[in-house]
């Protein structure tokens, strides 16, 4: 295995401002594919040359060991799907010899001991969904100390060294809210459920829907403009809406965000036998399905699906392999790469309904996103990323 690097990549130009997306169902342009432009999962990967095998004129590639820390969301869909997409992308890269890939909740095993116990296995980049923007720094601190690259994925740390890898969260916030309380008419009562309290994802996600708004007065946010925390947990979100309902308020709302907690949401009204208002949720299979009322038992729900990609896992994974192996790599302020801006499918129109058409994936797990890879940062098949298998699995 080569030696540990001990110098930074050069920070280079800013990267252009992603476009604002000003409409509920945007469609992107190349770079910012739905994840239906994947190859089929019977097909090779995008690459037609995977990047394990090398050209046998070239020296064979530096090998690495890799260390993943995914806290929190033991049983969230999407947390187990960036976990596969992480090994996957490992897999084919053909520079990680080994990885240690922590999948465990914080109250068992907190995270800033996770990123020591990395360090301590001698892993040269640590990968990782960070549970505070500030409170793992010092851990962070020592692991570039011992010459170890680390790349925060789907939210943020402070620390200046280490590189934010994910999509803008405080987008992804604002898109859905825009959506909503223009649904809604600008006024009413909506309920406001967020995820992991003090999560860096969950407060560029508040940041957002604030934003939003702002510029809708006559809106007011239950049972208080801070939201109610659901902890991104499927259990959590369940007895909440289930309380919401048992309390009468449900019958007065007009709406509700929603932050990855949305199917379950759904089922808790329908089996309330209440009527549906408009929902705003992420781009996970179970809720997309019910917005395409798939299996016919949906209709008159209305909602919108926020594109977030669990990819951001093997995204983050080919980034510190990048810097390993010396590669530039363009950063914005706070030494961030932004992944392609949040798109929003909704169905309430045919344009939207399309959209979510050509998202869908089959053969996915209800509970992960349909985005299961990220155009230019992955190059796994679907299968491979099914398989959850890392080099040495």
């Amino acid at each position: 295995m080569t030696g540990k690097r001990t110098t930074r990549a050069t920070w280079l130009a800013v990267l252009a401002a992603f476009a604002m997306v000003a409409t509920a169902c945007s469609t992107g342009g190349a770079s910012q594919a739905p994840a239906s432009e994947a190859p089929p999962a019977s097909e090779a990967p995008a690459s037609e040359a995977p990047a394990s095998e090398a050209p046998a004129s070239e020296a064979p590639a530096a090998m690495y060991k890799i260390g993943f820390s995914n806290n929190f969301g033991v049983g969230n869909g999407f947390r187990e799907e960036q976990l596969c997409t992480a090994k996957a992308q490992a897999l084919v890269s053909g520079q990680v010899e080994s990885g240690t890939w922590i999948h465990q909740e914080e109250t068992t095993y907190p995270q800033l001991q996770q990123i020591r116990d990395l360090i301590a296995a001698d892993v040269d980049a640590i990968v990782f969904n960070p549970g505070s923007p500030d409170a793992l720094n010092p851990a962070l601190d020592e692991a570039q100390a011992a010459g170890i690259k680390t790349v925060a994925i789907d939210a943020y740390v402070t620390d200046p060294e280490t590189y934010n890898l994910s999509n803008s969260q405080v987008e992804y916030g604002e898109i859905g809210a825009r959506w909503l309380f223009e649904k809604i008419g600008g006024t009413g009562e909506v309920y406001y459920m967020r995820g992991i309290a003090g999560h860096p994802a969950d407060n560029d996600r508040h940041e957002g829907v604030l934003k939003a708004l702002a510029d809708y007065p006559g809106i007011t946010l239950l049972p208080s403009q801070d939201g109610v925390a659901t902890s991104w947990s499927p259990d959590e979100g369940t007895r909440l809406i289930n309380d919401f309902i048992n309390s009468g308020q449900y019958d007065d709302i007009e709406g509700i965000w929603t932050s990855g907690i949305d199917s379950q949401i759904v089922d808790a009204i329908q089996a309330a036998g209440k009527e549906f208002v408009p929902i705003v949720g992420a781009d996970l299979k179970a809720f997309v399905g019910y917005l395409l009322n798939i299996d016919g038992n949906h209709e008159g729900l209305e909602g919108i699906a926020v594109y977030n990609p669990a990819a951001v896992g093997g995204a983050g994974v080919k980034l510190a392999l990048q810097l390993l192996n010396g590669e530039t790599v363009q950063t914005t302020e706070g030494n961030s790469v932004f992944l392609p801006t949040p798109e929003a499918y909704s169905n309430d129109t045919p344009e939207g309904l399309a959209s979510l058409q050509e998202i869908y994936v089959e053969g996915l797990d209800a509970l992960w996103p349909v985005s299961w890879y990220i155009d230019g940062w992955t190059d796994y098949t679907f299968d491979q990323m099914k398989a959850c298998k890392a080099p040495g699995e």
